[in-house]
């Protein structure tokens, strides 16, 4: 048989077995939808948390001097790099690149009232971490605004554990080069929550020219680089490596910086593994079902194509196309179907309680992208075309004699 005519044939065929078809169909349908549904919820996720980390905590790219990650942290004042304004300008011509925001990282003691704890903390840029910081929450108060001085903003849990209130005066006392020891004092005119509850535990920040007057330097750890796209980090990345020059300057990208999210996205990429590999089972048994009874019920019909000259390939490839027209008509259905109920299911929201690390819930969605319809797609109609082959296989091994025989 030709092609076409063997797909005419196999679409007449599952139109006239509308109550086996109905059942495959639906079997596949659901299936795409549920694949399209569960994967887009986990990209949501996945979206927020890391659209979270950057836009609160670490950028999309720092520079910083070489080997700062490895050293930094037990002699950070050795690793600060000069307040030039230059080189803000340089990283600014990037493709992608919306800002830059200098952050200066300071460490020791914070004090209010009688009560004294370590932190750690960053010497910010209001006016550039306007953009950064965007996704940083504030229940009590305000962000660091351009032009302030001697303002501070606290972390919950650190705010919490020193008893500080908006207004409060906060004391900080740290290390200088040379084993000196500095003190300043700021006003809390924010308490603010990101999306990890251990950074809020321990974390503050200041003006950077009040942490650069804590720690007698001029000068910056990090420079933070914001781009308007995410998916450009790479290509920034390259750019900057070319016109920046590896040999003066460490670039992360966040990628690199970003642990849990990344053991998070592992985790749920195997999940997503999980979800696809038992969806796949049911849609195998079903068709497999189907496809089974077709045979059983068609055996007069095969002996009499056979009788009239069907070779057993034709039968074969017969059954397998009419597998394939079940695959492609229920995954169009299951896209369909799927596509409508994560646009509404997106404008209802699903509560979130708090994750892992987080002190706060939110409403999530379903977030469908172009990887998730196709991986789902070819999935069910793999499994769909898969799912036909024995039963294809056992409808071209009858002996035409015995298949005559059902007729009578």
């Amino acid at each position: 048989m030709h092609g076409i005519l063997t797909l005419r044939t196999a679409a007449f065929n599952v139109i006239r077995q509308a109550n086996r078809s109905k059942a495959a169909l639906t079997a596949v349908a659901l299936g795409v939808t549920a694949m399209m549904l569960a994967a887009g919820f986990i990209d949501w996720n996945l979206r927020f948390g890391r659209e979270n980390t950057i836009h609160s905590q670490l950028g999309h790219i720092q520079v910083m001097k070489p080997r700062f990650l490895e050293l930094g942290r037990s002699d950070p004042l050795a690793f600060v790099l000069p307040n030039r304004e230059q080189d803000v300008r340089k990283i600014l011509e990037g493709p992608g690149v919306v800002a830059v925001a200098p952050r200066l990282l300071i460490a020791g003691l914070a004090s209010s009232g009688e009560t004294t704890l370590s932190f750690i903390g960053e010497g910010v840029d209001p006016g550039a971490e306007a953009q950064l910081s965007s996704a940083l929450r504030f229940p009590e108060g305000r962000n660091l605004q351009a032009g302030e001085s001697n303002s501070i903003i606290v972390g919950r849990g650190l705010a919490d554990n020193l008893g500080l209130r908006l207004g409060g005066t906060l004391v900080l006392v740290a290390n200088t080069k040379g084993g000196r020891i500095n003190a300043v004092e700021a006003k809390t005119v924010g308490i603010f929550e990101s999306i990890t509850k251990a950074y809020d535990d321990i974390a503050l920040r200041i003006p950077i020219s009040l942490a650069r007057q804590l720690m007698r330097v001029d000068g910056e750890h990090l420079r933070i680089v914001l781009l308007d796209d995410t998916a450009r980090t790479p290509e920034t990345l390259a750019w900057m490596k070319v016109n920046l020059g590896e040999s003066q300057f460490d670039l992360v990208p966040w990628t690199q910086l970003a642990d849990f999210y990344n053991k998070t996205a592992s985790l749920f990429a195997k999940q997503v593994g999980v979800i696809y590999m038992i969806i796949a089972v049911i849609i195998v048994l079903a068709i497999s079902n189907t496809m089974t009874m077709s045979v059983i019920q068609r055996i007069g019909e095969i002996g009499t194509m056979m009788a009239i000259g069907a070779r057993r390939r034709d039968i074969l490839l017969l059954f397998i196309a009419e597998g394939v027209v079940l695959g492609i008509v229920g995954t169009i259905i299951g896209v369909f179907v799927g596509s409508l109920l994560a646009m509404l299911i997106s404008q209802i929201g699903i509560p979130m309680p708090p994750g892992p690390g987080m002190t706060w819930g939110y409403n999530a969605g379903i977030l469908l992208t172009p990887g998730t319809v196709v991986s789902a797609c070819l999935t069910a109609m793999a499994t769909t075309a898969l799912a036909s082959l024995y039963p294809a296989w056992k409808a071209s091994r009858m002996e035409i004699v015995e298949s005559l025989r059902a007729l009578q």
